[in-house]
């Protein structure tokens, strides 16, 4: 089962049977996760990094229950946990720094596969499910103000680039910039533009998170940016090919662009909250503020759920809070 599940994960990118092998684990417990990790990423359709993130999260566990058992640990060692033994690996992993939010990752993803062993018939125990999830604060995102938004897009055009990319490369910057931020585009959306869709349409259809599509309007500024870039850029877009390019014209990768965004924030003194993805989370504040419907900026964002775009209204909230901290005379 190990070698069929890495030939069929190596084909979404992920190879299943190296992550099996490396399973600190029993040969029963180590093959059956294979399955379980070939399950997520067909069945189920995770990306690779899921893929990779729940394999790790296990790997965690059975490299604690090595040691609280005394051995590796096989499918009826799961079978007979407690609830006491997931509260010493959560300890455990707690004094190792672990923060709250992972803390729940790693519950969630042990859930995920007792969940599997439940429905395939290998094995039953209930004692994970009497814990609770650990409680954690719900972080606001941290959103550009519009000047220092508009500003970043602004000085995208200025990059101080030597030499034969100067020019295009300024253009590209400036089409990455204005997209994520005019369209509220993730880095991976952006980045997944082919040749074929120049000169860009009034709407884009977008795959995002879990393979789920949406429509996205598409500003005048963006596609105007985007065919100044093509036509600036030395490489000439191919059908399939990637629509921006680097330097040396193979496809631009998220870490480049988050290099980009570094340097632009340095440049104009802004703080190290601005990301690529912070002007995402501008994209949403800023429409809310203006009036924007939290229905359709849920749409356009590509939320599953409503209650993920009702953090944006939170943002504004809390700036309204610091104004009149400030403002008020007997806020003090």
């Amino acid at each position: 089962m190990v070698q069929r599940a890495a030939r069929s994960g190596e084909e979404e990118g992920v190879d299943i049977g190296a992550l099996a092998d490396a399973l600190p684990a029993a040969r029963d417990l180590s093959g059956t996760f294979a399955d379980w990790l070939s399950h997520l990423a067909h069945e189920k359709r995770a990306s690779p990094a899921t893929v990779e993130n729940y394999a790790r999260d296990l790997t965690r566990f059975c490299e604690f229950l090595r040691e609280h058992l005394g051995g590796e640990a096989s499918l009826k060692d799961l079978e007979t946990l407690s609830t006491a033994d997931f509260r010493s690996f959560l300890a455990r992993r707690r004094m190792e720094g672990i923060g709250a939010r992972s803390l729940a990752r790693h519950l969630s993803s042990l859930r995920m596969f007792y969940r599997f062993l439940e429905r395939t018939s290998v094995l039953e125990n209930q004692a994970l499910g009497r814990l609770r999830t650990p409680k954690q604060p719900r972080a606001l995102p941290k959103a550009l103000s519009e000047k220092d938004a508009r500003a970043l897009v602004e000085e995208a055009a200025q990059s101080p680039v030597q030499g034969r990319a100067a020019g295009w490369v300024e253009a590209r910057d400036t089409a990455l910039m204005t997209l994520l931020y005019g369209c509220g585009l993730r880095v991976s959306e952006v980045l997944s533009l082919k040749g074929a869709d120049h000169p860009l349409p009034r709407t884009l259809r977008i795959t995002g998170k879990g393979r789920k599509q949406r429509i996205v309007p598409v500003l005048d500024a963006a596609r105007e940016a985007v065919a100044v870039y093509v036509k600036a850029c030395p490489f000439p877009p191919e059908k399939d090919g990637p629509l921006f390019r680097a330097k040396r014209g193979g496809a631009l990768g998220a870490r480049q662009v988050q290099k980009m965004t570094e340097e632009l924030r340095c440049r104009l003194g802004l703080p190290g909250s601005v990301t690529p993805h912070a002007l995402r989370h501008s994209f949403a504040t800023h429409l809310l503020k203006a009036g924007g419907d939290l229905r359709a900026v849920q749409e356009l964002l590509g939320h599953a759920s409503l209650s993920t775009t009702q953090i944006y209204t939170a943002v504004e909230d809390q700036h309204l809070l610091e104004v009149y901290a400030k403002a008020h005379p007997r806020a003090g």
